[in-house]
């Protein structure tokens, strides 16, 4: 039998990591020609050239990494082993893009769906006093999309002002293109257009709808989430501050969602309900 290498991640066990906090940063090497052909990342990936390794290392910061090129072999297994012997936790994605691709479950985002970087990252705005849609969507981007993600929060008829001015890309508001497509929500949108589409995220997403547009019989849970983001807002004058604790909160549902959503409680153990 073939032991997996010490520095060797699989498909199934990075796909168990993203969507989580504990996910490491996914560095794409796949060289431009093999990207051109096959334009689609790993959520959550960036990419980065493989012989910019001193760049990499500033932008990495001494955080765990996995990384990716087209099959596994030489460049994301030489470039792990450069940056192991300078002390960072690196680990090559076995079988590369295309064992990714292969593997079942796998998500993958079209490059052409994410917003161009601004000042090296994403930046997206939207309406102060944030409650379900704009706390859900920054929390789906920055787990499956942009990582580093920036989000503003403004007063809502100076939303597109400040979208033109500072490059930003406008969410959930009427009239933009990330936003609320008749009864769905703009966390259904990004979900689509993104290519996020997994069990436990459409679970989620019944959610989110549910409780965004105040239809609480798509979902039981829906009426809890609005009382939680209800709470939320009321607890945080802060937006950016309100958005920390709504990214716990999600990370939970997320993970009720993914592995927690078939378990019941009761009191005394097995009284009747």
């Amino acid at each position: 039998m073939l032991l997996a290498a010490p520095n060797e991640i699989t498909p199934t066990q990075l796909l168990r990591l993203i969507g989580t906090p504990e996910c490491p940063a996914i560095v794409d090497i796949t060289i431009d020609p093999d990207f051109e052909a096959d334009p689609f990342l790993i959520p959550g990936s960036f990419r980065h050239p493989h012989s910019d390794i001193e760049g990499l290392k500033a932008r990495l910061a001494g955080r765990r990494c996995v990384v990716v090129c087209q099959k596994g072999i030489k460049l994301s297994q030489g470039l792990v082993a450069w940056l192991r012997g300078d002390g960072i936790e690196a680990e090559y994605l076995s079988g590369g893009m295309y064992g990714w691709r292969d593997a079942p479950g796998t998500l993958r985002v079209p490059a052409a769906a994410i917003p161009a970087p601004v000042g090296g990252a994403t930046l997206w705005v939207t309406r102060h006093r944030p409650k379900i849609d704009r706390i859900a969507c920054p929390w789906l981007i920055r787990r499956f999309v942009d990582p580093e993600a920036r989000f503003l929060f403004v007063s809502p008829a100076e939303v597109q002002g400040v979208a033109d001015r500072y490059g930003a890309t406008p969410f959930d508001v009427e009239g933009a293109f990330w936003s609320h497509r008749g009864a769905l929500c703009s966390f259904d949108t990004m979900c689509e257009e993104f290519g996020l589409r997994s069990e436990a995220l459409e679970r989620l997403a019944v959610v989110v709808r549910g409780a965004d547009t105040d239809r609480h019989d798509l979902a039981p849970q829906a009426a809890g989430l609005l009382a939680l983001s209800v709470g939320l807002s009321r607890q945080y004058r802060d937006d950016q501050q309100q958005l920390t604790a709504g990214m716990a909160m999600y990370d939970a549902l997320y993970r009720w969602a993914r592995d927690g959503f078939d378990e019941g409680h009761d009191w005394p153990a097995g009284s009747a309900r």
